[in-house]
């Protein structure tokens, strides 16, 4: 009797598993000869990013109109060329595109975030840098509150100098400011000069910041810091207008 039992629910179990199968092979059919609904974009901004809108999305998919995709069969999608498509935008970072099991076409956007903006006074073609080291355009839709960067009395910096070894090094300076909310918001602007020294202004306080070379970062920040804890609120913020953090152990202050 408990063998037949367990015979009887083993026959039950195989049927529910042929039966779930079969749904899925089904509705998998179904969703394969479906004609595109409607087109759903997605644009991720966790960031308060505003770089690419949903309507500049639609336009890059449907070439601005002249491909209509709802209603389209599906075996004329191309879905990589048009995730493709998408990842060429310069704001886009990643991108998936993709239907749903009602046929629905769905473009998942992930923008790029800009950490700082390269300024250029004399070309006046300004751009902006993203924690890839990618150099950016300017968007006509928002304009990112990020820390300027400028090259003192020499060349602007070109597309690729913060790719190669040395230029890395700055980057990771600038993802620093970036990462921590008060460098962020005190860091007025980033001077490189051309021996390759960093210097900074702030948004509070009139002292220039002599920071040296972009290495040693986080120690730097840390003896600044201690500056700005012990000699501002005892002597007063214009005491000094030079602050040197550039060598180990020292802070210097005229």
């Amino acid at each position: 009797m408990e063998l037949k039992r367990k015979a009887n629910n083993l026959l039950f179990a195989t049927g529910c598993l042929v039966l779930l199968v079969g749904l899925l092979i089904f509705a998998g059919i179904r969703q394969t000869h479906r004609p595109v609904g409607q087109v759903i974009v997605k644009i991720s901004n966790e960031f308060n990013n505003y770089f690419i809108s949903e309507r500049e999305v639609t336009q890059l998919l449907t070439r601005n109109g002249r491909d209509r995709l709802e209603g389209s069969a599906p075996e004329a999608l191309n879905l990589r060329a048009l995730e493709a498509r998408l990842k060429a935008h310069s704001f886009v970072k990643d991108a998936q595109v993709y239907r749903d099991l009602a046929g629905n076409l769905h473009a998942d956007v992930r923008q790029s975030r800009p950490i700082a903006r390269l300024t250029h006074p004399d070309t006046r073609q300004d751009s902006y840098l993203d924690a890839d080291g990618r150099q950016l355009p300017l968007s006509p839709l928002f304009t990112a509150r990020v820390v300027p960067v400028a090259r003192q009395g020499g060349a602007p910096l070109q597309a690729g100098f913060f790719q190669d070894s040395t230029g890395r090094h700055y980057l990771e300076l600038l993802r620093y400011i970036d990462e921590h909310p008060f460098w962020r918001a005190q860091v007025a602007e980033v001077f490189i000069d051309p021996n390759g020294k960093v210097a900074l202004t702030q948004q509070v306080g009139d002292q220039r910041i002599e920071f040296g070379f972009p290495k040693n970062i986080s120690e730097k920040f840390a003896k600044l810091m201690v500056f700005y804890r012990q000699i501002p609120p005892a002597l007063g913020w214009n005491t000094y207008h030079r602050v040197n953090v550039e060598f180990k152990d020292q802070i210097i202050c005229e």
